[in-house]
């Protein structure tokens, strides 16, 4: 059986590796749209998302908005939702520290490319799963293991804040 900490510590991982999630705001009728995370640390967000100025979820953010993540690891063993704050910066410090090849692809202006924008996702309450069993559940069902004790302890509803905005 796996601790919230256990299960948020997977989470964090996952996330820094996998790095796409799905994005919305809440309340919106737009639907959430796949971008990808960067964090400066290891957990506890903050989350940085790269974009553009010019896009509808930017003018939605404004000067705040309450966000909604959904997030599945690659190999479908961890699944995840929460919500959080987000705001939109230019720091140069946080774009000088996870600008990458990957990034400046999307930026003819490098840097100093004027649509270049910052989405800061301080992330909150979320609920995280554990699947661990899916690649065997089928083959313990017929050995007549009971799913519903496969995934005992797999599951968390946590706070994934740490870094909080000031």
């Amino acid at each position: 059986m796996a601790s919230e900490s256990e299960i948020r510590s997977k989470f964090w991982k996952s996330l820094k590796s996998d790095r796409t999630l799905m994005l919305g705001i809440l309340g919106s009728e737009n639907h959430a749209q796949p971008m990808t995370a960067q964090m400066e640390g290891d957990e506890d967000g903050p989350i940085w998302i790269f974009t553009a100025k010019d896009t509808d979820l930017v003018k939605q953010i404004g000067q705040g908005a309450r966000g909604m993540v959904q997030f599945v690891s690659k190999g479908h063993d961890l699944f995840a939702c929460f919500d959080g704050e987000l705001s939109l910066s230019t720091d140069r410090l946080v774009i000088d520290k996870l600008w990458s090849p990957f990034v400046a692809a999307w930026f003819e202006g490098g840097k100093d490319d004027p649509k270049l924008q910052l989405i800061r996702i301080d992330p909150g309450p979320a609920q995280i799963w554990l699947n661990e069993n899916s690649l065997f559940s089928g083959v313990k069902l017929l050995l007549g293991r009971d799913p519903k004790k496969e995934y005992a302890g797999k599951t968390a509803d946590t706070d994934l804040g740490g870094a909080r905005p000031s």
